[in-house]
């Protein structure tokens, strides 16, 4: 049911989006922000695989604003700085504890898919964790309405959970 209603609130967040593109031409502000963090324990690699989803143009202002250039992730001059920035910025605003310790995101790349942007990141050589703890502060800075929906899934088990700024901690329990 809670994975039902979190397909519907990003369907809708999407159609929204849209309408909000022809609304901001006109100067209307957005009514809704949202990103998607899907985390995936991978068992047989042993990784835990990590995509943040967020609209292209919210990300690009966002990220625009903290590196004080003009910022195109769909087709970007330089890719290399595009990827640099990307990165640190997930990097900053997403943090992850497996069973109480910190690690380190490597990053993967990142894609643009319609109107949004997918970021790529992993941890390599992890166990099946018990405990996942996040910190998900993605977009707060820009945004004061931003919603970041996380999906977590573990031995198949998969968890969600909605963040509203300026909420932004999040566990989940995993049992063996």
């Amino acid at each position: 049911m809670v994975i039902l209603l979190y397909k519907w609130l990003f369907l809708l967040s999407a159609f929204l989006h849209e309408a909000d593109v022809v609304l901001s031409r006109a100067g209307v502000r957005h009514p809704l922000y949202v990103s998607v963090t899907e985390i995936n324990h991978n068992a047989a690699d042993k990784n835990l695989e990590i995509s943040c989803k967020l609209f292209t143009d919210d990300f690009e202002k966002t990220l625009a604003n903290i590196y004080q250039t003009r910022v195109d992730l769909t087709a970007p001059a330089n890719k290399a700085l595009a990827d640099k920035m990307v990165m640190e910025y997930i990097k900053s605003h997403l943090l992850l504890k497996l069973d109480n310790k910190a690690v380190t995101l490597s990053f993967v790349g990142f894609e643009k898919e319609n109107d949004a942007v997918w970021s790529y990141f992993e941890v390599q050589n992890t166990a099946a964790p018990k405990k996942i703890d996040v910190v998900n502060t993605i977009l707060y800075e820009s945004f004061d309405k931003q919603i970041n929906l996380m999906h977590v899934t573990v031995g198949g088990n998969r968890k969600s959970y909605r963040l509203n700024n300026p909420d932004k901690e999040a566990s989940f329990q995993f049992t063996p």
